[in-house]
C-alpha cells in the first residue's frame, strides 16, 4: 500500500486477516477508513481465491456471538471452508466462525475414539461435532441459534456423518433434550460470560471420562481456576492458551478428566 496510503499512516494497516472459505475478514482501523476499498483490491488481487472481502466494523457482543460488517467486495456472505479434509457451508454474517481453532479442534478430534460417545453443546456449525462423528463416535450435538443449526444441519449431509451424528436444536443446557445423559467425551465450546455450563455438563461424564473446557481468562486466574478444578473432582491433564481475544485475556482449554 505503499503509495497509496500515506507514509505516515501506514503504521495503522494490519497485514494480518482472517480468511474463511473464499471470504477475507478485515479490521480496517478508522484512521484508514478512506483508504478501505484500497486495502481490499490489494487483498483481491494478490490473494486469487478470495471473492469476497469483508470489513469488520462491530465486534462480535451478542449471544449470537457474530460480529458487523461491510461489504467492500463482493455481494455474499455465503462460503465454503474446507478444515482438514471437511467442508463447512456457512454465512460469515450470521454465525460464529475461528479458523483459527482450526488446529486446536484436531488437537481435540485426535484424541476421540470410534464407539464413544460425544456431547457437543454449543455445536456451531459443527467443526468439533463433524470430525468427531466422522471418525466413528455417536455424537449429540445441541445449537440453539437457528441460522448455526440450519448449517450445521446442511453440513452434517455434507460430510456424510448423519449415521453417527444426532443434531438437536435448542438451548444445550436443557439437558432434558438429550436423547441419553451419559457421554464418555463433553467438549465445551463455552461462550464468553458461561463458565457455569461446567457444572450444568459435569453429571454427564462417569468416572474416567473427559471435559474439553474452553473458557476466557487472564493468565493470572488461570491458578485459581485450576484449583477449583480439583475441588470438583477434576484432574488437569492439559491447558493452554488458544489467542488472544482482548488485552491481557484469552481462550484457554482445559483437557479435564473425572476422578472415579
Amino acid at each position: 500500500m505503499k503509495g497509496i496510503i500515506p507514509e505516515e499512516r501506514l503504521k495503522h494497516l494490519s497485514d494480518r486477516f482472517e480468511v474463511i472459505g473464499d471470504i477475507a475478514v478485515l479490521s480496517i482501523p478508522e484512521e484508514l477508513a478512506e483508504f478501505r476499498y484500497a486495502v481490499a483490491e490489494a487483498v483481491i488481487t494478490r490473494r486469487r481465491n478470495i471473492s469476497t472481502v469483508l470489513n469488520k466494523v462491530e465486534k462480535v457482543s451478542d449471544s449470537s456471538r457474530t460480529a458487523h460488517y461491510d461489504a467492500l467486495i463482493g455481494d455474499t456472505t455465503v462460503t465454503l471452508h474446507r478444515e482438514f479434509g471437511f467442508e463447512y457451508r456457512l454465512d460469515v454474517s450470521r454465525v460464529f466462525f475461528n479458523t483459527r481453532m482450526a488446529h486446536e479442534r484436531i488437537r481435540v478430534i485426535d484424541q476421540v475414539e470410534p464407539g464413544e460417545q460425544v456431547f457437543v453443546p454449543f455445536a456451531g456449525v459443527g467443526p468439533f461435532a463433524i470430525p468427531a462423528a466422522a471418525k466413528g463416535a455417536a455424537v449429540v450435538a445441541v445449537e440453539q441459534s437457528p441460522d448455526a443449526f440450519s448449517w450445521l444441519d446442511e453440513n452434517v449431509a455434507l460430510n456424510h456423518v448423519r449415521r453417527t451424528c444426532t443434531i438437536i436444536h435448542g438451548d444445550a443446557r436443557d439437558l432434558s433434550l438429550l436423547p441419553y445423559h451419559r457421554f464418555d467425551r463433553v467438549i465445551i465450546p463455552t461462550p464468553y460470560g458461561m463458565d457455569q455450563v461446567l457444572d450444568t455438563f459435569l453429571p454427564l461424564v462417569p468416572g474416567g471420562g473427559i471435559l474439553h473446557f474452553y473458557t476466557f481468562k487472564t493468565r493470572r486466574e488461570i491458578p485459581l481456576l485450576t484449583g477449583m478444578f480439583g475441588q470438583k473432582g477434576l484432574s488437569v491433564l492439559y491447558h493452554k492458551p488458544c489467542g488472544n481475544v482482548a488485552p491481557g485475556v484469552s481462550r484457554w482449554v482445559f483437557d479435564l478428566e473425572k476422578e472415579d
